[in-house]
């Protein structure tokens, strides 16, 4: 059976798994983990990965990744590899420390990040081992919630933009929104197809992603095998408003809310809500459209 493709491009974000060869212990003590916590940050500056959340078990680890570069694998090559180097050498070892591939689910960032991230700083009380998520020492929990001093290879901004613009307030908010997720179900339950987190709009769009890579390069035009996106200032000049410009720039697949909010000035969670606030007008507007134009004679 074929391998799923690993669908990489400029700002997508995955929730990524990894487990123990044979399901064994990937970290030994507390010195392993602080180990792999400094192997993840190289990775993180070496390959402009955002990483919202994570939470590092005893035989898996669980990471929330955003790369505004679209390289994924190699990213993880480099995590796994090099933490494997690590621990064989400490540990006088030889040999596999992870069970075959990561697993990477992609996640449609406005709807589920939020619930993604409080999932995996979660994981340690469901599996009984402590209380309450500020119990463990080894998640993005503490430092999201202002409990430590936030590395800086952590991003928390866009999470805790999601509670307010006052850090204090947002990071009481957080501890709450995490607290209430005690006892109830995971985001897993809108899985699609075992890979995508999101709504139809956005599993349709990853399936025509995917589509596109299985064709055969021979069946695509010339003028297509590379599609480039308009410069962030053709939009700006050719849209009515900033907002629509954001939308479009966004829409084209060649920007990152991130490169889009340098561009404007903008932070880029902003950039994130304009980019909702535009798709919800959009299908407000479709909506009301078909509701005057009433059902089609059968």
């Amino acid at each position: 059976m074929a391998r799923p493709l690993r669908l990489e491009f400029a700002g997508a974000l995955y929730h990524v798994t990894s487990r123990g060869d044979r399901r064994e212990a990937i970290y030994e003590d507390d010195d392993d983990r602080v180990a792999f916590l400094r192997v993840l940050a190289s990775v993180a500056d070496r390959f402009n990965w955002l990483i919202h959340a994570y939470c590092l078990m005893g035989n898996h680890y669980h990471l929330l990744i955003e790369t505004p570069d679209g390289n994924l694998a190699k990213g993880m090559r480099q995590l796994n590899g090099v933490y494997t180097q690590y621990s064989n050498r400490r540990h006088r070892r030889v040999g596999h420390l992870f069970q075959g591939r990561y697993k990477a689910i992609l996640v449609q960032k406005e709807s589920y990040l939020l619930e993604v991230a409080r999932y995996i700083v979660l994981n340690p009380v469901r599996a009984h081992l402590v209380r309450s998520a500020g119990d463990w020492p080894w998640s993005s929990y503490r430092a999201t919630a202002g409990r430590v001093t936030s590395p800086d290879w952590l991003t928390t901004a866009w999470v805790l933009f999601a509670f307010g613009d006052r850090s204090s307030a947002a990071q009481f908010a957080y501890r709450r929104f995490v607290s209430e997720g005690r006892g109830q179900p995971g985001p897993w339950v809108d899985l699609a197809h075992q890979v995508f987190l999101g709504n139809e709009a956005f599993i349709d769009d990853m399936r025509e992603r995917i589509e596109q890579l299985n064709r055969p390069l021979t069946e695509v035009p010339r003028a297509q095998r590379v599609r480039r996106a308009k410069p962030i200032g053709d939009y700006e000049a050719e849209a009515d408003t900033r907002d629509e410009a954001i939308s479009r720039a966004y829409a084209s697949g060649g920007y990152s809310l991130q490169e889009i909010g340098t561009h404007f000035g903008l932070h880029y969670s902003r950039i994130s809500r304009i980019v909702k606030a535009v798709e919800r007008g959009s299908k407000n507007r479709k909506a009301g459209a078909k509701s005057k134009t009433g059902p089609s004679p059968s």
